[in-house]
């Protein structure tokens, strides 16, 4: 019995470990990519799309943008 409670109190750990992981992860997301979001999702579903698509098509585009601007930040020479 203690064998079992000691193993769920290992999956517990493990489990509470990779979910702070995936926080800090979502919280990279920058300004710029949910202000991006949010305008295309509105301006996607004004013109009669549904919400599904817009998502896939505006979280696609504005990742698109983010990379694009986090590459250009990184290949910009530092003074």
């Amino acid at each position: 019995m203690a064998k079992f409670v000691a193993f769920f109190v290992m999956c517990m750990v493990l489990v509470a470990t990779m979910k702070v992981e995936a926080e800090t992860t979502t919280d990279k997301f920058s300004e710029r990519y949910a202000a991006c979001f949010n305008t295309c999702q509105s301006d996607c579903q004004a013109t009669g799309n549904g919400y599904t698509f817009c998502e896939m098509k505006c979280d696609e585009d504005c990742s698109d943008k983010e990379l694009l601007a986090l590459l250009s930040e990184a290949e910009a020479p530092s003074s």
